[in-house]
């Protein structure tokens, strides 16, 4: 095999999500048609942790439920693996902004739902559960329920109930935006971790220009509805990130870059945030 050929496989094995002119055409009975995502590309390579910002409304949770399976596309195609999903993935672990934790489960058997509807082997996907748990701070909670739980708490939950049946692409839409600023914090560094010491590719949505700064590899910006990857961006911060790294001037440039994207900067059009 040439080195053209050689490399070119490499990219492919390397390659998590692939999306080629995707997009999506929503039938309102007010409005008709209504063009919620242009035709947009982009492509994710394993272990990255890539953040999605834009306006609201721009189509963001819409794309994630187009690779979650969760709603078809429009137009275009995409990839994941090499393979064009037609219906839910399972190499995919799905985190919302709110953690949806079965209230009359413990926080173990509320993990343990994957298994169940995947018909894992209990025995095994019981010891995983427990070891996530550690992993994410939670061991000595197992019998707890929901109730009994922080809003941090819960959300760490629902993120091991996410990585139970070992799927290689995690996929969250606003997964901290429904908590206090102090929570967001603990919970970025926390996802930091996590991400680090599990390998996952992480495709994370938020609003938040500095938390995704904070977090991503890459960050796509998506223009104004209907909406389309614009822009991508490297944040210049080493790794592991800090709470400190968020004072340094590359910190501070990357967000004005990405403000300045989205008309943020001297007056400019407002911008949910």
């Amino acid at each position: 095999m040439s080195e053209e050929l050689l490399a070119r496989d490499r990219t492919m094995r390397d390659t998590v999500i692939t999306a080629r002119g995707l997009s999506k055409i929503y039938k309102s009975k007010r409005e008709g048609l209504v063009e919620a995502l242009a035709p947009t590309d982009f492509t994710v390579k394993r272990g990255e942790f890539i953040c999605l910002v834009g306006p609201s409304g721009c189509g963001k949770s819409t794309l994630l439920k187009i690779l979650a399976g969760i709603i078809p596309q429009s137009g275009g195609d995409f990839q994941i693996h090499h393979d064009a999903k037609k219906k839910i993935n399972c190499d995919v672990g799905l985190v919302f902004q709110a953690p949806v934790l079965l209230p009359w489960r413990t926080v173990i058997e509320n993990t343990m739902l994957p298994a169940e509807v995947l018909e894992m082997d209990l025995g095994h996907a019981r010891e995983r559960a427990s070891d996530l748990l550690r992993m994410v701070g939670l061991n000595g909670f197992e019998t707890s329920y929901p109730g009994e739980l922080s809003g941090g708490m819960q959300q760490r939950c629902a993120i091991t109930r996410a990585l139970l049946h070992d799927p290689s692409l995690l996929l969250m839409d606003e997964p901290f935006g429904a908590l206090d600023a102090m929570t967001r914090d603990t919970m970025n560094l926390e996802l930091q971790r996590i991400w680090a010491e599990s390998g996952k590719t992480i495709f994370l949505i938020t609003h938040s220009i500095p938390e995704a700064v904070f977090l991503a590899d890459r960050i796509f910006v998506m223009s104004p509805r209907p909406g389309r990857v614009v822009d991508e961006i490297r944040p210049d911060l080493s790794r592991p990130r800090g709470l400190r790294s968020t004072t340094t001037p590359e910190f501070g440039a990357t967000v004005r870059r990405i403000r300045e994207l989205l008309g943020l900067e001297a007056g400019d059009r407002p911008y949910v945030d």
